[in-house]
């Protein structure tokens, strides 16, 4: 029976990227998205919720991330829902909900580029390691730098964003 893990979403960056490395050296960055929705409740009055989310990008994505990702900044990410379990120090289960992004794009001015990760050609590359789906990376020009999206800007400085613009 066919199945689908997949997650799209759209925040803004939490915390600075945190890069670390794997025993046998493969790169890997962490760092929360904030969504926000807001509705009116039955009272009338305007409500807004704040979703957290974990994501991490792995390889050539992660160094990206690392890069080019800050704090505040606006993202896309998607990817696929993983559970990490493990055991603390205190002997203690625990568990943590992460997005494991295979596609990343910069929404916000310093960095529009569309980042995807490369698939991996080692034979014993961890399942948390594997791009699930093809890669879209940036159109680069002869040295090497990622071609980013002319920006439109409002009377107030803010980005404006075309429909053609929008990931989806």
């Amino acid at each position: 029976m066919p199945s689908l893990n997949k997650v799209t979403i759209i925040g803004n960056v939490g915390n600075e990227p945190e890069m670390r490395f794997t025993p046998n050296g493969k790169p890997v960055t962490s760092f929360s998205v904030a969504t926000n929705w807001v509705y009116t409740s039955p009272e009338g009055e305007r409500r807004q919720e704040t979703e957290w989310f974990n994501v991490v990008a792995w390889n050539r994505l992660a160094e990206q991330c690392n890069q080019f990702l800050g704090k505040g900044r606006l993202v896309y990410a998607e990817g696929r829902i993983h559970t990490r379990n493990w055991e603390g120090q205190d002997g203690q289960p625990h568990s943590k909900i992460e997005v494991i992004a295979n596609r990343v794009i910069f929404l916000d001015r310093r960095g529009a580029a569309v980042l995807a990760e490369e698939k991996a050609d080692d034979a014993a590359v961890l399942p948390e390691e594997k791009a699930d789906d093809d890669a879209v990376l940036p159109e680069e020009k002869a040295d090497d730098t990622a071609v980013l999206p002319e920006e439109k800007t409002d009377d107030a400085g803010v980005a404006e964003m075309e429909p053609e613009d929008l990931p989806f």
